[in-house]
């Protein structure tokens, strides 16, 4: 039997009910006097994510990649406090201003600088502040050459580390983000990025610190939505001639906490005030909701040759997303490779379950077998061969 993607727009059993109470909800008058939901945004890329739920709110060219400038130190920093954790270097330990970090990154660099003293000692805690606060280039460097010997080897552990976390479409050649040929990440890979670093409650509130002094010089935070009423709590911006400004930001309202990265934007202050109205229309717009059970049934897949025509689906856990309060505006799918032979055990993962908000994925999550289904007889299996080879011809013309 050929496989087939099968998709079940419309679920039986409970997935039917809710959808059809979803519909309900929203009289059509109603839905008639409002704007349209979707939003158009002038970031040439973006992406807006729940970190709870995981739930994409919006997506613009997510995988288009794109120099990262001072995003690529939102790795360099979570190589160090890696290390960090894992007790390879300690906040006391101290490292060498040499005269590449000063020269590169540093005051003569006239990039963003911590302006650590041409060689000084600094110990880890200052030059991760200077990286988390200032984008430090000067603290970058310091920290690359102290943990891996040179930028280019740090470089090497960047890239290894960002595997082991997901990011499989973005590659770092410094710790910095200044120019260099090869180096470039994705809105979708930052996302990720940014959602794992604030889940560690011991290093990323750094990057709601306001300011930071090294040198007797004192410096503000450089990420602008800490200055605007939207409940930012980090992270970093970049800039690049050829691309314009990108920002990767951290909310957090009432609790719901929400991660946002836009690229391509052609001014500080249009990267500022575009931020800042998407994530004002996330928080109006989306509401958080149990559309799930874990365990309850939500849709059958086909089965060829068992005792059972189909399997019922379930999650193994509840399914919680962050939707639109216009509830006809949220869909779901069940998405299976078919058909499925028998055997099957309970347990096995069969599909996914795909939560779509005006057309686009918002969430997925994996479905697996709620009950075992036996090899059927000989004669029920030619009977489902018949069957298939029937429907699969009417299929095909």
């Amino acid at each position: 039997m050929t496989s087939k993607r099968h998709v079940a727009s419309t679920m039986a059993h409970v997935g039917l009910l809710w959808l059809a109470a979803l519909m309900i909800a929203a009289p059509a008058s109603a839905a008639d006097d409002k704007a349209p939901f979707a939003i158009e945004t002038v970031a040439g890329q973006a992406l807006i994510l729940d970190i709870e739920t995981g739930s994409i709110l919006l997506e613009k060219d997510v995988d288009q990649p794109f120099p990262p400038a001072s995003l690529a130190k939102l790795m360099t920093a979570e190589v160090v406090f890696d290390a960090l954790k894992r007790g390879e270097i300690s906040p006391a330990t101290a490292y060498p201003v040499t005269n590449h970090a000063w020269r590169t990154g540093g005051a003569p660099s006239g990039t963003s600088t911590m302006f650590a003293a041409v060689r000084s000692d600094v110990p880890v805690e200052a030059l991760v502040r200077g990286l988390v606060v200032q984008a430090a280039n000067d603290g970058a460097i310091v920290l690359a050459e102290g943990l891996s010997g040179s930028e280019e080897a740090f470089a090497g552990r960047m890239n290894e580390r960002a595997r082991e976390l997901g990011l499989t479409a973005s590659r770092f050649v410094n710790p910095t983000g200044l120019p260099a040929d090869g180096q470039s990440v994705t809105a979708r890979d930052m996302a990720q990025l940014a959602r794992h670093m604030a889940a560690d409650a011991q290093w990323y509130p750094l990057y709601a610190e306001p300011q930071f002094e090294w040198n007797k010089i004192l410096q503000r935070n450089r990420n602008p939505l800490l200055r605007l009423d939207i409940g930012a709590t980090g992270m970093a911006s970049g800039f690049t001639r050829d691309v314009g400004y990108s920002i990767v930001g951290v909310t957090d309202r009432g609790g719901r906490r929400t991660v946002l990265v836009l690229a391509g934007l052609e001014t500080d202050a249009i990267r500022t005030k575009e931020t800042e109205r998407l994530a004002n229309w996330t928080q109006d717009n989306f509401e958080r909701r149990r559309l799930f059970t874990g365990g309850e049934t939500v849709g059958f897949a086909d089965v060829f040759g068992g005792l059972s025509q189909s399997v019922p689906l379930v999650l193994q856990d509840d399914l919680v997303a962050y939707v639109p309060a216009d509830r006809t505006l949220t869909a779901a799918a069940v998405v299976y490779d078919g058909p499925l032979r028998a055997p099957i055990g309970k347990g096995a993962k069969i599909g996914t379950l795909e939560i779509k908000v005006d057309g686009k994925t918002n969430l997925r999550r994996d479905l697996f077998a709620a009950e075992d289904v036996v090899e059927g007889t000989f004669s029920m299996k030619a009977l489902d061969a018949a069957r298939e080879l029937a429907f699969g011809w009417i299929r095909s013309l």
